[in-house]
């Protein structure tokens, strides 16, 4: 036995030193366990159970004889795999490039052609093969077309789309807030497409200024609903194909006061519409006949805070948050309302609930594997600042991790459709990342057969984890950055980097820091990085929404008291503190500054949101409920009401052009500094947005910038 096994170790050795793969560019077909990478100009296909046996489904000289000469960004597959749109010539919508070109292939021929040549050049966006292969949909303008893949033929589907009625995809805040990009859906049987229609006439309209583009300046014009201001009409269509008629789906409630974020098909051609209330404290699941309109309530969800459609720390763009089980009888759910992020198993027909992840601990749902009958998710049960991969067999009720230990750190998986096998990727403060394809049958790995080589980031300075309790008796993680030359019997300048608010969090078991504070470490600084309450880490509910309604409040106060603690520590320099935050770290960073002004002595804020009332109403109201409400919640999360506090030195920076967090936010702020008689620094960069990276220059500037106020400000080296 043990010979069979060395030579069946030299067999797959031998197989797998001839197969190279780009994990990197792993990409998952649907329904399925194979994957496509882009190699030396061909598209292949792999097995992930076959690795060895490479397919090229087209090869480079098919791609360029059918006049192909972009890059590849996507590939949209068919039902039956045997047709594909390849995405290009991408171009920005509002975060990401949600436009192009697309060139339709048959690979039983390989043959290829443009489609939608009648349109602008890369105005395209989310094409879609019908399932029975015959024609393609796609959105343009705002409108959404049919071409026939036999005859070129065009048939527009809607045809009210403007700059202000969308069809088929979103405004800038769904996007943003919602998560939603991908505005249409073919019915399983083809006969029909279901898709989004957002309406926002009524949606006012926020003012930019170009002063520098033109001899004549110019307004900018962002549709842009604030806190306060009811949401834009948003309503689902299902339209006949054959017929071209469309019959609006009868979800309850005022179309301009709820939220439709996500529908799907399931395999009966029924509709599934998930509805959220303005308030985002209330989940509503409905299942609708699309031929009639009518819904049916199967599912509901309250909260006292809010209600978590999807993952806050995976922010995955138009994925269903219900998963689909045992052949549509059940599905799978992720709630708190038991104070932890369980998954739940919920019948079709919404009437049973029962609870799948029993232990004391948050459990995000990641995949299912319908022939093992097993629900993967993550954890962080002993350490928040790492994440674990854990499974439940739905037959056995046995949960176990299966993430090796070997694998210390964060952990993050890309799982192939049928949820049998996932690309994983591992790092920590001190491993470089490093990735290996796995089966999710006790994680073994499949891919590369050479040993895991753990390799040591190449850096001029160290990290490590800390925790420090605040007087509240709040536990806090914290991530700090030493010079490598640390002398423990010196004082040195410390520089925070925050964040904080539900969005996201920072102090993860991660190799990098901050692009630009690692290169300050080196000088003589020691750098922190924490997460507070209210921020996503899987330390329970009451943690992340402790912060209802506490913005700017709650969040700043553990900032501080975590900094207090710090202080005292005999190798920092209390007269030597700075603070730097972006966005709503932004705000953190004006918060802190003028909240507890005897801690924070240097901050450089960058497009903070220094009202929260002039940030949108999607994000704001989730969190923080109506401004009209409750107006002294809202005054008490504003860093502008606190003004007037301001002892140390700010930089404050922003893009004139962030039609994100807009520079009204500045301007406001800079108003309020004047009136209080507080001197202040500012840099604004012209018609930026809300990165500020546009333009020759810009970037180098910017870090530029940053690191000289520092220096300037709050001194390096070790004392």
């Amino acid at each position: 036995m043990r010979k069979l096994i060395i030579i069946t170790l030299f067999f797959y050795q031998s197989v797998f030193a001839q197969t190279s793969i780009n994990l990197s560019r792993l990409n998952w077909l649907p329904k399925s366990h194979s994957f496509w990478v882009q190699e030396q100009g061909s598209l292949n296909l792999y097995d992930a159970t076959k690795l060895a046996e490479k397919k090229t489904f087209l090869d480079a000289a098919q791609i360029q004889l059918a006049g192909f000469q972009g890059v590849v960004a996507s590939v949209v597959w068919n039902n039956s795999q045997d047709k594909i749109l390849i995405f290009t010539n991408t171009k920005k919508v509002w975060r990401a490039n949600t436009k192009g070109d697309y060139w339709f292939f048959d690979l039983s021929t390989g043959k290829g052609k443009q489609i939608g040549k009648s349109f602008p050049a890369s105005s395209l966006m989310f094409a879609k093969i019908s399932p029975d292969g015959k024609s393609v949909a796609y959105v343009s303008s705002h409108n959404i077309y049919l071409e026939s893949l036999a005859t070129g033929k065009v048939t527009q589907l809607t045809k009210d789309g403007t700059n202000r009625i969308i069809n088929g995809t979103f405004d800038w805040v769904y996007e943003e807030e919602l998560m939603c990009r991908d505005g249409f859906r073919w019915s399983p049987d083809g006969k029909s497409i279901a898709f989004w229609r957002v309406d926002a006439r009524k949606t006012k309209n926020h003012l930019m200024i170009n002063n520098t583009d033109s001899l004549y300046s110019f307004i900018v014009p962002v549709e842009y609903p604030k806190a306060g201001e009811r949401p834009s009409e948003v309503k689902i269509g299902v339209v006949n194909i054959l017929t071209k008629q469309t019959v609006w789906q009868k979800i309850p409630g005022e179309a301009d006061n709820n939220y439709l974020p996500r529908i799907e098909w399931n395999s009966k051609n029924e509709l599934l519409v998930v509805q959220m209330n303005r308030y985002q404290n209330e989940l509503n699941l409905y299942k609708t006949e699309p031929s009639t309109g009518k819904a049916n309530l199967l599912f509901k969800e309250k909260s006292d805070t809010w209600v978590d459609m999807f993952d806050p720390s995976a922010w995955e763009y138009d994925a269903f948050p219900f998963k689909t089980i045992e052949n549509g009888a059940a599905f799978l759910w992720n709630s708190d309302t038991d104070g932890w992020m369980h998954i739940y198993k919920i019948s079709a027909d919404g009437k049973t609930k029962e609870l799948i992840t029993t232990e004391p601990f948050d459990a995000y749902f990641q995949a299912f594997n319908e022939v093992n009958n097993t629900v993967y998710f993550v954890a962080s049960p002993t350490d928040a600042t790492q994440r674990y991969l854990y499974e439940t067999n739905l037959t056995t009720k046995i949960t176990k991790r299966l993430t090796p230990a070997s694998f210390e750190g964060t952990n993050s998986y890309k799982f192939s459709t049928d949820g049998s096998f996932a690309r994983h990727n591992n790092s920590n403060i001190n491993r470089n990342p490093n990735s290996r394809l796995i089966s999710t049958q006790n994680h073994e790995k499949i891919f590369p057969y050479s040993p895991d080589v753990f390799t040591k980031p190449s850096r001029n300075f160290t990290l490590e984890k800390f925790k420090v309790k605040t007087v509240d008796n709040i536990e806090i993680d914290g991530i700090m950055a030493k010079p490598m030359n640390f002398d423990s019997t010196k004082k040195y300048p410390l520089f925070f980097f925050a964040y904080g608010e539900p969005g996201g969090a920072e102090a993860n078991d991660e190799p990098d820091f901050h692009p630009y504070i690692e290169q300050l470490i080196p000088r003589g600084y020691i750098g922190i990085k924490m997460d507070n309450r209210g921020s996503p880490l899987l330390k329970g509910r009451e943690w992340r929404k402790s912060i209802y309604k506490k913005i700017g409040v709650i969040n700043s106060r553990d900032q501080a008291m975590a900094a207090k603690e710090i202080l005292k520590w005999k190798y920092i320099d209390p007269e030597r503190v700075a603070i730097h935050g972006w966005s709503g770290g932004g705000a953190m960073t004006l918060n802190l500054m003028f909240r507890y002004p005897e801690i924070y002595k240097t901050g450089i804020a960058i497009s903070a949101v220094t009202d929260q009332r002039f940030y949108d109403n999607i994000y704001t109201e989730r969190y923080m409920g109506l401004p009209q409400d409750d107006p002294d919640a809202f005054n008490q999360a504003s860093p502008i009401t606190f003004a007037k506090n301001l002892k140390g030195n700010l930089l404050y920076i922003h893009g004139t052009g962030d039609d994100n967090v807009h520079y009204k936010n500045a301007e406001v702020l800079i108003n309020e500094l004047i009136k209080q008689n507080k001197l202040f620094t500012v840099m604004p960069y012209p018609n930026r947005t809300h990165g500020i990276n546009e333009g020759q220059g810009t970037s180098q500037h910017l870090v530029k910038t940053f690191l000289k106020y520092i220096e300037d400000h709050c001194p390096p080296g070790a004392k």
